[in-house]
């Protein structure tokens, strides 16, 4: 096949294209407008190959798009451009809105028209993937308030009370691909995924922003008391996944892909402490013994939700996937890839980011 990624520069975008290349005769074409978030170097292991090609478009350039896909011809679309974090989207919404919500409608008319397009045979194998959040579920109980909390989980057929700018755009543009299969008939596919960690991830977000800060030794900042859970999925995995559900998935189907990793965000930042301090010992210029010690709560997130759970079981009953990293193996890897690649952390952030709090009323 020849796959159109979108946000392939993304740090899920590359883990996808890195898998592909390297465990594939697929042929990737990477639609990436390399806003703060993305990065060719991320790509550096592949962009050599012979069956990658760049293009740099932004999604809601339709006269761009158009052209991509004229002549490229991909046989599938896996779409993952988006505005992800969440608190940007509470300092600027009106981005998420633009790339997430419009940006997706540009993309499926396009898709559409050129899916109409094509001859019998290769319009019958075309799909359209759509990758997504749990976020657009909203919270689940949290354990401190039900005795039986723990059984509620996200479902495919969870009704979607998303929180944040970020989680609603998201959850429009979840609608919006449904509704160009039930009006259209565009052959598409959505999964919802738990949080993704793992090499190449933007260090705004929570564990490359611990990794980085703890080396530096600066405050770990932990919102609220640091109860909220999360379920955590290893981006490798994740790829894997995604992979699978493009080529062996159901026109029509949700899949939720997670991690079975279900942790208490103050669990998370005590894990990676604890994997620093085996693995790089504090310095002594830093004047601690521990890296806990650097650990600060901070004031809430506005509208946090309290936990997230995915239920996993059907794409690991349809399609046979589940995840091959515990927290504690995919941690251990992300802490010393982080270690490794000090360097791309630096170029990355580019002064741009300096990793200051973001998301305040």
């Amino acid at each position: 096949m020849k796959i159109l990624v979108t946000g392939g520069a993304g740090f899920i975008g590359s883990a996808v294209i890195r898998y592909i290349i390297k465990n594939t005769q697929d042929s990737i074409i990477n639609v990436d407008k390399l806003t703060y978030a993305g990065n060719i170097e991320n790509l550096n292991e592949i962009y050599k190959s012979d069956r990658y090609f760049f293009e740099k478009v932004d999604i809601c350039n339709r006269a761009e798009l158009e052209r991509v896909f004229f002549e490229q011809q991909p046989d599938a679309i896996m779409h993952l451009a988006a505005e992800s974090h969440v608190d940007r989207s509470i300092d600027g919404p009106a981005a998420f809105i633009e790339t997430n919500i419009v940006g997706t409608c540009t993309l499926l008319e396009v898709a559409r028209n050129y899916w109409q397009e094509l001859d019998s045979t290769r319009k019958r194998a075309f799909r359209f993937h759509h990758i997504s959040t749990d976020e657009v579920y909203g919270d689940l109980p949290h354990p401190s308030e039900m005795d039986d909390a723990g059984q509620y989980m996200f479902t495919e057929t969870t009704s979607y009370r998303p929180s944040s700018p970020y989680s609603a755009s998201k959850a429009s543009s979840d609608h919006l691909v449904r509704a160009w299969m039930r009006t259209y008939g565009l052959p598409v596919m959505i999964t919802n995924c738990s949080n993704n960690y793992g090499p190449y991830h933007f260090p705004e977000k929570l564990v490359p922003l611990m990794i980085l800060n703890a080396l530096e030794g600066k405050p770990l900042p932990v919102y609220g008391q640091g109860d909220q859970i999360r379920d955590w999925l290893y981006v490798e995995d994740h790829a894997q996944a995604l992979y699978i559900v493009i080529t062996e998935g159901k026109i029509g189907e949700t899949y939720n892909i997670g991690g079975h990793n279900e942790k208490r965000n103050i669990e998370v930042v005590k894990t990676i402490c604890e994997v620093l301090q085996q693995l790089a010992p504090p310095k002594d210029y830093l004047k601690i013994s521990s890296y806990e010690e650097l650990i600060t709560f901070v004031q809430d997130r506005p509208g946090h939700d309290r936990r997230y759970a995915i239920d996993a079981s059907k794409i690991q009953r349809e399609l046979g996937w589940r995840p091959e990293e515990s927290f504690e193996s995919g941690i251990r890897k992300t802490v010393q890839w982080y270690l490794d690649n000090i360097d791309w952390c630096r170029r990355v952030q580019d002064g741009t980011y300096q990793r200051e709090r973001l998301g305040q009323i």
